[in-house]
């Protein structure tokens, strides 16, 4: 895979988790208990894609503007988005478009759990 950082770089966000989910073979990162990022491994466990959740008119402008962003796969075409692992995407924009997705699904947990999730940070 082209991004080797993306483990480090998300698990380094406050209160992300990270399982495998067995069936569909993705390593999926959530917070709060709700998936925000998953790379999506082949059957030998090579990623093929980087999937994550944008804002509708952001995301069908990126796969408008970039061939190797796609519409989510295995996911809600709205609002999920596919990046390939090995594709053309820059390190900084795949960063970016992580941080938006992380951003999107921490604003719509509850005030409460953003609050214990940002006090685990800061007191962790």
């Amino acid at each position: 895979m082209k991004y080797p950082w993306i483990d480090e770089f998300l698990l380094s966000k406050a209160g992300v988790t990270k399982d495998l989910q067995a069936e569909w073979n993705w390593i999926r990162y959530m917070i709060g208990g709700k998936m925000f990022a998953a790379v999506c491994l082949d059957e030998t466990d090579t990623p093929y894609y980087i999937t994550l959740k944008l804002d509708p008119l952001e995301g069908d402008m990126l796969r408008q503007e970039y061939e190797d962003i796609i519409p989510g796969y295995y996911m809600n075409k709205s609002h999920w988005n596919s990046v390939k692992a090995n594709g053309s995407i820059k390190d900084e924009l795949l960063k970016e478009l992580l941080d938006k997705s992380y951003n999107l699904v921490f604003e719509k947990l509850t005030k409460k759990l953003q609050k214990q999730i940002l006090n685990e940070e800061k007191n962790g």
